[in-house]
């Protein structure tokens, strides 16, 4: 099932850091699906999601953050 329905996304951004060969991803997921979890749970979900496409990827950075995380992140800068 896409990323998108099962976390319920509000933001995504995926960057492509390796040169064009497509191994080395790192991921911004910003749902409120993440509330109340700590970052353990919050990446073990989006693992569990994206068991597939990790298997054929060289690296998977992520960064979860709920919405008011995001907010809040986004004013500090």
């Amino acid at each position: 099932m896409p990323l998108h329905i099962v976390i319920y996304l509000v933001l995504q951004d995926v960057v492509d850091d390796s040169d064009g060969c497509g191994g080395n991803f790192t991921v911004l997921i910003v749902s409120d699906k993440f509330e109340g979890k700590g970052i353990l749970q919050r990446h073990r979900l989006v693992h569990q999601v994206l068991a597939e496409e990790i298997k054929q990827i060289h690296a998977f950075t992520q960064k979860t953050l709920t919405s008011t995380e995001w907010t809040e992140q986004e004013k500090s800068q």
